[in-house]
């Protein structure tokens, strides 16, 4: 079967790369083992999404249609440090509508799909497995486990951070484990949030707080390895009360809305996101400490950037041309590079016991919150707002 596109992922990055193709000649073929369903209840997996990814969703006509009583917008963000170090974020004062806007993975995933059904140039290989990839000199052969063989122009790994794609292709991925693991779980809070997150770098991790609809909080402790296997051995009761206190009671008593969970975190470095006819995006091409909220963003940028690249090719051009692959990494390298080693640094600089260092740590957010000029840009450079 022949193609110009493989796309080997449907989650959230290779569904927006396959919908935000929809207006090109482009012909797409998605491989996907397992296609979303929105769960009963509240999904665990809960997402920051900035307002570059909200202008995207939009583009792509999928913003419009999720329900929007399941998304709640963050006003303000509240940065504590572990020795009295503060630091504020307000959208108001930067001069944006909100921080970002929170909402279920499975919202904004299901909806893509449905976009995905009906678009003309998409063929829907699920449930399908990738078995083997031949990278040629004037296409990409791709079989599945089934038998059946794809060709095309070029193929883009968005099968997440163990990407068979990668792997195949034999781009090395440096991993620096954390030695911590990321605690999720979702809660009823007695004090609703109130479009207000709270974030506290503790000497023994860093808790993060994000509002949800109807009163809701999501949590997201990222800890050493043996505060995070003690937090999930704890009863239901017993761990509802020690989030409680990390958190300094803040939202008074939670109930637990979904089951935790508790996934392992590295820092993840390539030394590149291209190869002639092969390119990465989402959590194939980078991975970053979840203390920024940003992955899933990084993701939707990605994709929006390589769609634009595609889609200004004359028909006569080939897409898998590494020039314009190349392109792509171009206008993806800054902002990738400075939240990855962004968040890489603020989680080393927290994770040392050394007292003259958390002296300074705490000062420089307390001095931090002292330059709104500081602060603004901050902010701006997370939401994706730069002039």
């Amino acid at each position: 079967m022949k193609y110009d596109l493989i796309i080997v992922g449907g989650g959230l990055s290779g569904a927006a790369l396959a919908v935000a193709l929809r207006g090109t000649s482009l012909r797409i073929a998605l491989v996907e083992h397992v296609a979303p369903a929105r769960p009963a209840g509240w999904d665990p997996r809960i997402y920051a999404y900035s307002p570059a990814s909200v202008r995207f969703l939009e583009e792509l006509g999928v913003w419009a249609h999720i329900d929007h009583s399941r998304l709640v917008p963050v006003d303000e963000m509240q940065v504590h440090g572990d020795a009295g170090g503060t630091l504020c974020f307000s959208a108001h004062q930067s001069g944006l509508a909100e921080l970002a806007r929170i909402g279920e993975s499975s919202l904004v995933h299901v909806e893509l799909w449905e976009g995905l059904k009906r678009q003309h140039n998409v063929g829907l290989f699920c449930s399908a497995h990738p078995k083997e990839l031949d990278i040629q000199d004037d296409g990409v052969v791709l079989e599945l486990a089934d038998g059946r063989v794809l060709n095309a122009a070029l193929v883009v790994g968005a099968d997440g951070r163990d990407s068979w794609v990668r792997q195949k292709i034999d781009i090395t991925a440096t991993i620096e484990p954390y030695r911590q693991k990321g605690v999720v779980a979702n809660f009823r809070c007695a004090i609703s949030p109130r479009g207000t997150a709270y974030q506290w770098f503790r000497e023994d991790g860093i808790l993060a707080w994000l509002p949800l609809p109807q009163g809701g909080m999501s949590m997201v402790w990222s800890a050493k390895d043996a505060l995070a296997d003690e937090l999930m051995a704890l009863d239901e009761e017993s761990f509802c009360e020690r989030v409680e206190q990390a958190g300094e009671r803040r939202l008074g008593r939670l109930e637990l809305l979904t089951p935790r969970a508790a996934f392992p975190l590295s820092l993840m470095r390539l030394a590149e996101i291209v190869r002639p006819r092969v390119a990465l995006i989402g959590d194939a091409a980078h991975a970053i400490h979840p203390l920024s909220g940003h992955g899933i963003n990084l993701g939707f940028q990605d994709a929006r950037v390589l769609a634009e690249e595609l889609a200004a090719l004359p028909s006569w051009q080939d897409p898998g041309d590494y020039a314009v692959l190349r392109r792509y990494a171009r206008r993806r390298a800054e902002e990738a590079f400075v939240l990855q080693y962004a968040t890489h640094g603020l989680n080393r600089l927290f994770a040392t016991d050394n007292p003259f260092i958390s002296v300074l740590r705490n000062a420089g957010l307390n001095l931090t919150a002292r330059l709104p000029v500081v602060t603004n840009m901050l902010v701006r450079y997370a939401a994706n707002e730069r002039p």
